[in-house]
């Protein structure tokens, strides 16, 4: 039997609203998306951090396998999906067998690092609003949806950025109401919308100058 013989025999279906795990549970096994999409979250002081929304062709509880230690978030089927459900066994022999795979979990490992050191860059502002526009331009770049007009779509409502960034809603609100006016980001009944990420890089320089050189206001 091939390896592909054998991943098929792996493959389940998920539907939405279906919790695959939670944050400290055991992990002996890994999941490829095959079709659907997963959420990815934690909880941080009561509250949800979303950290990922996957999908097709991405795989995640890897983390649980590789260093045999509890699962460090919870995972939710958001999107009737298809996976491959991959125990430690068959994931050793996926490794040693497929350079491919091996070469996909490093440069995931390490674009999770990259991720990580720019949410700590993140939570180091005081200023509430760097804090929003960075918390958007990480999500833009390690989560967006690229849409067809070249906007990218930040699959997030006004609780879960509040939470990612550290603040409150209603600091959250107060700086989007100003991004609103500059038509930097719009917010949509599926998340933010970013019409041109560059500009939202643009104005994080304009932040970190008035940081540098004394205080001008978004307005």
């Amino acid at each position: 039997m091939t390896m592909t013989d054998k991943l098929a025999k792996l493959a389940i279906d998920a539907p939405a609203g279906t919790l695959l795990f939670r944050d400290g549970d055991e992990g002996d096994e890994m999941y490829v998306i095959q079709r659907g999409k997963i959420r990815i979250f934690t909880e941080v002081r009561g509250q949800e951090k979303q950290l990922a929304i996957l999908d097709q062709g991405d795989f995640f509880g890897e983390m649980a396998l590789l260093n045999s230690k509890p699962r460090t978030a919870s995972a939710e089927v958001v999107e009737d999906a298809r996976l491959l459900r991959i125990d430690a066994k068959t994931f050793g022999a996926m490794i040693v067998s497929n350079t491919e795979i091996a070469v996909r979990l490093i440069k995931k490992l390490a674009r999770r690092l990259d991720s990580a050191n720019t949410l700590i860059d993140l939570l180091m502002h005081r200023d509430p609003k760097a804090r929003v526009i960075l918390g958007l331009a990480h999500e833009a770049e390690f989560n967006g949806e690229a849409q067809p007009d070249g906007s990218v779509l930040v699959p997030l409502d006004m609780s879960g950025l509040a939470t990612q960034v550290g603040l409150t809603a209603e600091e959250v609100a107060a700086v989007l109401r100003r991004l609103d006016r500059l038509k930097i980001v719009e917010q949509t009944p599926t998340g933010f919308r970013i019409p041109d990420v560059m500009r939202l890089h643009e104005f994080l320089e304009f932040l970190q100058m008035r940081e540098k050189f004394g205080d001008v206001g978004l307005d």
